[in-house]
């Protein structure tokens, strides 16, 4: 291990870069002017809550900012040490962080989907206690591709999964695997969610993979959306799909 990265993963070092993620993330919120749709969210999330925030992971650094003051949100980031600052950060916003693997998998029927029964726990015992979730819906490393871990939450838990996107028209795009963004001060920025998805306890894989076709385009839709809404079109989400076209 580097120099570097051990004087990062220091406690005192995490808690401070936490901490300042936490300020910037606060500043960029309250100086970009946000449009939210549809024009009823309020009681529509309130009609579904709780419910699972499908986000592409891209966006997963600005989430939070979809949360309104009455919520009661977790997500869940792995025990990895590199995930630290972002836990300190997502706390410090209102989060609540689980720390495991996520519920992952494509098997319709495999309960205990792949390194993430842990996760898929946690999560079913979040939802259950009245929390909303937000999951990234990618299949890992393959992004905007929506893998079958959130839909089996979905599954087991009985609550809807809400599509939901947030943008700023002014940002860095970082060299990822899944070209996340970081909102920079002083813009536009859009939260839109979309329809939500129920998926039946008892599902046929043919029926599932409908339904994991189906979040895969209103995903796109509401991230499509938002960009629109703050003028700035998602061309890197258009070249992904053309790619798996």
């Amino acid at each position: 291990m580097s120099l570097a990265k051990r004087i990062i993963r220091l406690p005192a070092v995490q808690s401070l870069l936490g901490a300042v993620a936490a300020g910037y993330l606060g500043l960029v919120r309250r100086t970009n002017r946000f449009t939210v749709e549809p024009a009823d969210a309020d009681a529509a999330l309130d009609r579904n809550t709780p419910f699972i925030a499908g986000m592409w992971h891209g966006q997963h650094i600005m989430v939070s900012f979809a949360r309104r003051p009455q919520d009661r949100i977790a997500t869940i980031i792995s025990r990895n040490p590199d995930g630290n600052i972002n836990t300190i950060a997502l706390t410090r916003m209102g989060v609540r962080v689980i720390r495991a693997s996520g519920a992952r998998g494509r098997a319709v029927r495999d309960a205990r989907a792949k390194g993430g029964a842990e996760g898929l726990r946690a999560m079913l015992k979040a939802l259950k206690a009245g929390e909303t979730v937000a999951f990234s819906a990618d299949v890992p490393k393959v992004s905007r591709r929506a893998d079958a871990g959130i839909l089996t939450l979905a599954r087991f838990s009985g609550r809807p999964i809400v599509p939901v996107a947030v943008v700023t028209s002014r940002h860095l795009r970082f060299n990822s695997w899944d070209r996340a963004c970081l909102g920079l001060p002083f813009g536009r920025g859009a939260v839109v969610f979309g329809e939500p998805i129920l998926v039946p306890r008892e599902v046929e894989p043919d029926a599932f993979e409908a339904l994991r076709l189906r979040l895969e385009v209103e995903m796109n839709r509401v991230h499509d959306r938002a960009y629109t809404l703050v003028g700035r079109p998602d061309r890197v989400g258009a070249r992904w799909r053309e790619a798996a076209a």
